[in-house]
């Protein structure tokens, strides 16, 4: 019987997490029109906060998060389309401001760097295994010759008598 409890406690905490990043827009910056609204959302879902940087502006708290959502408003009440939109912020804040940015000469380095670094640290992590498996002793290292063991053996002597060699 403890079970419905716990899942109604359970039910109530996951649906207000899954809300939790509506929070960040601010009643007063909610367009009365329902089907502008709803493009304003969608445009900030692809809208890089640059003060958070891996959050969009829509689940963003920030100031300027909250100018850019009012930037978009703004646009969308003056009849802009989503990609007129996109541009004035993009003319404004350049390419980061996108959360997927397009892929042109501009951007190549933002979609190989990921591929890039993985591949340097695979490379660091080969060299390092190499040079780790070069240096463990060989098995078969030559054995001590007569004259190495009597070297050996006057060291230790000397050692014993509290003389270095």
């Amino acid at each position: 019987m403890t079970a419905k409890p716990f899942a109604a406690a359970a039910g109530v905490a996951l649906a207000l997490l899954a809300g939790a990043p509506a929070f960040a827009i601010q009643p007063d910056e909610i367009l009365p029109d329902k089907r502008l609204e709803a493009r304003a959302r969608a445009i900030g879902k692809e809208l890089r906060c640059l003060v958070c940087q891996n959050e969009s502006i829509d689940d963003s708290e920030a100031d300027l998060a909250r100018d850019l959502r009012l930037i978009v408003r703004q646009r969308l009440l003056a009849g802009d389309t989503d990609a007129q939109v996109k541009a004035y912020v993009v003319a404004r804040y350049g390419n980061y401001v996108l959360l997927k940015p397009p892929f042109n000469t501009e951007t190549v380095l933002l979609w190989f760097a990921p591929a890039i670094l993985a591949a340097g640290a695979a490379g660091l992590v080969i060299v390092a295994y190499r040079r780790r498996t070069n240096t463990t002793p060989d098995a078969a290292a030559p054995a001590l010759t007569a004259d190495d063991d009597a070297r050996v053996a006057a060291l230790l002597a000397r050692t014993e008598q509290g003389t270095e060699a």
